[in-house]
């Protein structure tokens, strides 16, 4: 039977509508393929653990990533410092962000006129390390000194899940609604954040450690992190199981997709396999690079299995992230309607 598409006019779901239609092949067909699998997924009672490493905060997915963690369309977290940082970074300092729309051209000479002028530039936006880092350091530095004063240890994810609750709006210049890390602490959403020395908070707690000033003690190690994902792991597969979805390569994903085989090798537990499997990135295969490694060998390393629905996307998350996720917000708000959308299309 041929597949019916819905005409441009039929739908109160334009973003899932517009996929639908548009999205027969290459990266758009595995884009498509991997939003109806995903939606399938979640609507059936599973869940969906995001891996994001790169500067993806300062690009501004929290406009729909934070929807999604309200709507219950992302329930754990793997994410670098950096990521976790800039959510807050973006949250209290956002009017005091340039943009270099032009960065492609730049000289030395303009990168180190960026520097003299206190910014801090990623691709084609920057930082502001007055209203940004400094701002933050205020409040965080205190909490690290108390929590040497008092022993205390917790993990790194948790002094900025207090902090960014704790922001007046006398600081927020953000619209609240479009943080991720706020909505992540308000959801209580599971999260892990391997590496987090490699931050530029990573680099301000390590001063402060050498000065004497905090204890390096205070922040749980990723070795703890790792004892934590177990539990985790365990609760989020429970059902219909948890997918893994993933933006870029590095630690934010090698880290958690491990939890998997080391529970099943090193704990010696059962334990479900990752019911899902997507990663969007730009980084072509290539020898011996995690970011560009197909999922087939994940299955050599017992992370996936041969029935894991996978999906690769080889395209700019900044671009391929809104527009998955505007489509399940879409889907999630209308079900029945996503459902015959989806069933019309032929999928």
């Amino acid at each position: 039977m041929a597949s019916t598409t819905p005409s441009p006019q039929s739908s109160g779901l334009p973003t899932l509508q517009l996929v639908l239609r548009n999205f027969k092949n290459f990266n758009a067909r595995a884009t498509r393929d991997a939003l109806v699998a995903y939606w399938r997924h979640v609507e059936g009672g599973g869940r969906m653990f995001w891996a994001v490493a790169g500067a993806m905060s300062s690009a501004q997915l929290g406009i729909t990533m934070a929807p999604a963690i309200r709507a219950g369309l992302i329930h754990g977290l793997s994410v670098t410092g950096a990521n976790l940082e800039e959510s807050l970074f973006r949250l209290v300092a956002h009017h005091a962000y340039k943009d270099f729309p032009d960065y492609r051209y730049f000289t030395k000479d303009d990168d180190t006129r960026i520097l003299e002028a206190r910014m801090r530039r990623v691709t084609d936006t920057s930082i502001p390390e007055d209203e940004a880092f400094r701002a933050v350091e205020k409040i965080v530095v205190p909490m690290w000194t108390e929590a040497t004063a008092k022993g205390e240890r917790r993990f790194w994810h948790e002094y900025f899940y207090d902090l960014v609750q704790k922001v007046g709006p006398e600081v927020v210049e953000g619209n609240p609604e479009e943080c991720w890390l706020l909505a992540a602490a308000r959801a209580h959403l599971p999260i892990v954040v391997p590496g987090h020395e490699d931050s530029t908070f990573g680099n301000i707690f390590a001063s402060h450690v050498k000065t004497g000033e905090c204890s390096a003690s205070i922040v749980k190690s990723g070795i703890e992190y790792m004892a934590e994902l177990y539990d985790q792991y365990e609760v989020l597969s429970r059902g219909e199981g948890v997918g893994f979805f993933q933006i870029g390569g590095g630690i934010a994903g090698d880290f958690p997709i491990c939890v998997v085989p080391s529970i099943k090798y090193d704990l010696q537990r059962p334990v479900k396999p990752w019911a899902y499997f997507c990663q969007i990135s730009d980084s072509t295969t290539s020898y011996g690079s995690y970011s560009g490694a197909t999922p087939n060998e994940k299955i050599t390393w017992d992370k996936l299995t041969r029935d894991t629905p996978m999906y690769v996307i080889e395209s700019d998350a900044t671009l391929v992230v809104p527009l998955v996720l505007s489509a399940l917000l879409e889907a999630k708000a209308n079900p029945a309607e996503a459902n015959a959308m989806i069933a019309g299309a032929g999928l």
